[in-house]
């Protein structure tokens, strides 16, 4: 048990909430937010890479002579 409840303990500050009102940033901020949103896609294509090189060579290991 913990000495302090979780709903005590600070969240992480998200750079980027998607669906969020962006009437109130700075072209600044919204040049912020967009090269992490991009940084984020280029992780998400290199781990569906990585997944998909990883499921075809499982294939190729698992799959029956004909």
């Amino acid at each position: 048990m913990s000495l302090f409840p979780e709903d005590d303990r600070p969240k992480p500050k998200t750079v980027h909430e998607i669906g969020q009102d962006l009437s109130m940033l700075s072209l600044e901020e919204i040049e912020v937010r967009i090269a992490a949103l991009k940084a984020e896609i280029e992780r998400l294509v290199e781990a569906r890479a990585g997944k998909s090189a990883s499921r075809a060579a499982a294939d190729a290991f698992f799959r029956r002579p004909a």
